[in-house]
């Protein structure tokens, strides 16, 4: 997907783009725009999985979201969840089902939004209206039914399950840890007294 972001004063705005499946217990994948003035955006992504989420991060961005279009990507398969921002990965969820985390197993649908959060902010109303754009829409996957993916979605005839999908190469590493140390501003992995168990391995 790419995007432009609204150029004002859109702080308490929240412009969004995320994978999200409608169950009880639902399970979502989430670019979620903060909205400040100019290049003061920060990006917040989460996950939740089977209705439990609380697992924020934001990254201030390198460059002015609202000037020009950005690609924002997401790659889910059945080892990790990786967000790319410009084709740089900025955050990575693995697949650790096996020590107990939950892990998005749901189809899920694709939406975007524009509203107004207080956490975020006090809108300034008199800036508004406030317009997002996007463009260049695609889309791989396969189809569900009833909600639930089934194991042929995890066949390796399709490109996003190929093994260098499976984990970042060596270059894509070596950015990603780049991001984290100079623009992470917030990450739940440092909150409180224990981190959850995926997060040594998320790094």
């Amino acid at each position: 997907m790419r995007m432009k972001l609204p150029n004002k004063d859109t702080t308490g705005i929240i412009t969004t783009f995320y994978l999200r499946s409608y169950t009880n217990n639902h399970d979502e994948l989430d670019f979620e725009f903060l909205g400040g003035k100019g290049q003061n955006y920060l990006l917040q992504t989460n996950v939740f999985t089977n209705g439990q989420g609380g697992r924020e991060q934001r990254i201030s961005l390198w460059f002015d979201p609202t000037e020009d279009f950005h690609d924002y990507q997401l790659i889910w398969n059945q080892h990790q969840v990786v967000w790319f921002v410009d084709g740089t990965p900025i955050r990575v969820f693995k697949n650790n089902q096996n020590i107990g985390v939950g892990y998005p197993i749901q189809a899920m649908q694709i939406e975007a939004s524009i509203w107004n959060g207080t956490w975020a902010g006090e809108p300034n109303w008199s800036q508004a209206p406030f317009q997002a754009h996007y463009q260049g829409f695609g889309i791989d996957g396969c189809p569900a039914q009833l909600n639930t993916i089934g194991s042929e979605c995890s066949s390796p005839t399709f490109e996003w399950n190929m093994e260098k999908y499976w984990k970042l190469d060596p270059q894509q590493q070596m950015t990603y840890e780049d991001v984290r140390n100079k623009h992470m501003m917030y990450d739940y992995c440092t909150i409180g007294p224990k981190a959850p168990p995926e997060c040594q391995s998320n790094q």
